[in-house]
């Protein structure tokens, strides 16, 4: 999903902010409100796995026995 995000980024950003002709116009959303909505289904993304790149592990240091 992510991939064809950014693909959708680079081909709008390709492409005219607005275009007109005889059937009518259209208007593609500004690039930091796409830049916007690929960090927040990034951010998504990142709270959905498992661990969520927060580890805790106990130290247990060598006995003298």
């Amino acid at each position: 999903m992510t991939e064809s995000l950014e693909d959708e980024i680079r081909e709008n950003a390709k492409g005219p902010a607005k275009a007109s002709g005889d059937a009518g116009s259209v208007e593609q959303h500004k690039l930091t409100d796409q830049i916007a909505a690929d960090k927040h289904l990034a951010g998504k993304n990142a709270v959905a796995k498992p661990n969520r790149g927060l580890r805790f592990n106990k130290i247990v240091p060598p006995s003298a026995g």
